[in-house]
């Protein structure tokens, strides 16, 4: 069995769309950093997305841990032309695209950005290069709410729809085992 433990990175208290942007995390909060990497398992193996926010993160929780390499696979979603604009800005410009974004996701795109089916194909494409690399052992993925997303909707086969109502906070911990089937463990798991 494999275990994969997807951890959000510390927040980065934008008040905008960030996808792609390489936004520093708030790492101030070493108590929580400190209950996390608790929580996670000792043996684990961590990587990270390429970008500083997850980086730092996975930084701050290593300890004695084995690290990989960063994977670019592993990013947040690219939100194009919305990327670091605040939702009311992009809803006065371009309402009906961003409304059928969230709400119908699977096709639908931001200007020059992925849609939620890009982002699950490019996610999936990182994980199972880990699954494959790293069978039976226990993995520690810190990456972003959207990635973790992906692998929650492919562990309890939802629609997009359905795993958009999940939530997903800063520093939290969703765990999935994977052996014939996929068992999602916990959700949102703050230490």
């Amino acid at each position: 069995m494999t275990e994969l433990h997807l951890v959000r990175h510390g927040p980065t208290h934008a008040k905008t769309m960030v996808g792609w942007s390489d936004l520093p995390a708030d790492l101030s909060d070493t108590a929580a950093l400190s209950r996390l990497s608790d929580v996670l398992p000792t043996d684990g193996i961590v990587i990270s997305s390429d970008l500083t926010r997850t980086i730092t993160t996975a930084d701050a929780i290593q300890g004695s841990r084995t690290r990989l390499p960063h994977d670019a696979d592993l990013r947040e979603i690219h939100f194009g032309d919305w990327e670091l604009k605040k939702f009311t800005d992009i809803e006065a410009e371009d309402p009906d695209r961003i409304r059928a974004y969230w709400e119908h996701p699977g096709d639908v795109r931001p200007p020059n950005g992925e849609s939620w089916n890009d982002v699950t194909t490019r996610v999936d494409r990182g994980i199972d290069r880990l699954l494959t690399n790293h069978a039976g052992q226990k993995l520690i993925v810190v990456v972003h709410f959207g990635v973790i997303l992906t692998q929650i909707q492919r562990a309890e086969r939802l629609t997009a729809s359905e795993v958009f109502a999940h939530r997903i906070d800063n520093l939290s911990v969703t765990s999935i085992h994977i052996d014939d089937d996929w068992s999602l463990k916990r959700i949102n798991h703050i230490a």
